[in-house]
């Protein structure tokens, strides 16, 4: 089911505390650890479930990544040209995924995030379609998903960006 709900605070907060658990062991293999997603724009609505993301130098860095994350109860779960982990109970609900530090889709993400920052008339504009769409879909996700494609685009392509966000929750 899909759940859309007002913006909470307590999800900066909520990314600050994974950041300090993932940092430490993540040291000298992740560039950095971003909060990406609704649910990193102050005021948006959103599905109440953190995009955490990895940013690695080069895709050589996985391995590693597998291997550090594992011991604070992540499971790989692979991906195409980016990784995406299972992540362990007892922590705020989140999506851990890595990226390449140029991968376009990771840019796109990026950029969509700080142009929804910086335009709250969007942010509401689409706080208004989410709720509408999980409404309507609130079973199936995927047309759920399908149905904000061409609004999150339209951003994507004002940023200079091409690619659509993975991560467009």
């Amino acid at each position: 089911m899909i759940e859309i709900v007002p913006y909470d605070p307590a999800w900066a907060a909520a990314f600050a505390e994974l950041r300090s658990r993932l940092s430490g062991p993540l040291s000298g293999v992740a560039s950095r650890i971003e909060h990406v997603g609704s649910t990193a724009v102050p005021g948006l609505a959103a599905k109440p479930v953190l995009d955490v993301t990895v940013v690695v130098d080069s895709v050589d860095h996985l391995p590693a990544v597998i291997r550090r994350l594992d011991p604070l109860g992540y499971r790989h779960l692979g991906g195409a040209g980016w990784d995406a982990f299972a992540t362990p109970s007892g922590l705020p609900a989140h999506r851990l995924s890595v990226w390449a530090f140029d991968h376009p889709t990771l840019l796109s993400s990026l950029a969509y995030r700080d142009y929804l920052r910086t335009h709250p008339d969007t942010v509401r504009a689409y706080a208004e379609l989410k709720y509408y769409l999980a409404d309507r879909f609130r079973h199936d996700r995927a047309t759920y998903a399908a149905s904000k494609a061409a609004f999150i685009a339209r951003i994507v392509s004002v940023t200079g960006n091409s690619r659509t966000p993975a991560a467009a929750t």
